[in-house]
C-alpha cells in the first residue's frame, strides 16, 4: 500500500516532496499533483521502474509516456534536432499545457517503450509537480488513472485506483483539471498537432508568425 502525504503547511510539503523524490531513487512509482490531473511517475531512465508504470495503468509498451522536466533547458539533453519553431514554443508557453515530440537523443540509456526514436517532452505549471522534479531529474508521467477510466483531480481518486501500485501519494489537494496539454509533432520541418488540447491552434501560430511558419492541423 502507497504512503499518503499532506502538503497543507510548508513543513509537510518538504516531507511529502522528499518521501516523493526517495521513492523515484529506489524505482517506485508515486502520484502527485499536476497542473491538470493528477500524474502517476517514474524515474525516466529506469527501464523497470518505465514498465511498472505501464503496467500500474494497464498500458503497453505502444504507448510510452511523456517525459516532465523541471527546465526548458533540459529539453536538449533529452532531444535532437530541435527546430527553431519548436524553440518559440517553448519559450512562450512553457511551464504549461505543452508538449512537444522531438528526435530524442541517441545517447540516453534509456526505454520509454516503442518510442520510435522520439520522445514526448513537457514542463508543468505546477510549484510541487515541480520541486519533485528538480530533486529527481526528467520523470516519466502520465495521468493517474488505470486505462480507460477518468484521469484522477484528487489525492482520494488517484490512491483507489493505483494505491497498490505506487509508494508515496503527494496530496496536492484538488487539481485545476481542465483539458490536457496540446502534443505537437516536432520532428518535421512544420510542428503538427497530434492532440488538441488547452492550448490553441492560434494561440501557437500567433507565436510562430513571426518565423514565417505555422502548425499544420489535419483534425
Amino acid at each position: 500500500m502507497s504512503e499518503r502525504y499532506p502538503t497543507s503547511t510548508p513543513e509537510e510539503r518538504e516531507e511529502a516532496v522528499e518521501a516523493a523524490s526517495l521513492a523515484v531513487q529506489r524505482g517506485d512509482l508515486v502520484v502527485i499533483p499536476n497542473d491538470t490531473v493528477y500524474g502517476v511517475g517514474a524515474d525516466a531512465f529506469d527501464p523497470a521502474a518505465v514498465r511498472g508504470l505501464l503496467a500500474a495503468k494497464g498500458r503497453g509498451r505502444d504507448m510510452p509516456p511523456p517525459v516532465l522536466v523541471s527546465a526548458a533547458t533540459t529539453l536538449d539533453a533529452l532531444a535532437t534536432r530541435v527546430p527553431a519553431y519548436a524553440r518559440a514554443l517553448v519559450e512562450a508557453f512553457w511551464p504549461g499545457p505543452l508538449t512537444l515530440v522531438c528526435h530524442q537523443q541517441t545517447s540516453l540509456q534509456w526505454d520509454l517503450g516503442d518510442t520510435r526514436g522520439t520522445v514526448a517532452v513537457r514542463m508543468p505549471d505546477h510549484e510541487i509537480a515541480l520541486e519533485v522534479l528538480e530533486r529527481t531529474g526528467p520523470l516519466a508521467v502520465s495521468s493517474a488513472n488505470r486505462t480507460g477510466m477518468p484521469a484522477a483531480t484528487d489525492a482520494d481518486q488517484a490512491e483507489e485506483m493505483l494505491g497498490d501500485a505506487v509508494a508515496v501519494v503527494v496530496d496536492g489537494g484538488e487539481a485545476p483539471g481542465g483539458e490536457a496539454s496540446t502534443i505537437i509533432d516536432c520532428t518535421g520541418p512544420q510542428g503538427r498537432v497530434l492532440r488538441r488540447g488547452a492550448l490553441s491552434v492560434a494561440q501557437l501560430d500567433e507565436v510562430l508568425a513571426p518565423l514565417g511558419t505555422t502548425i499544420l492541423d489535419e483534425g
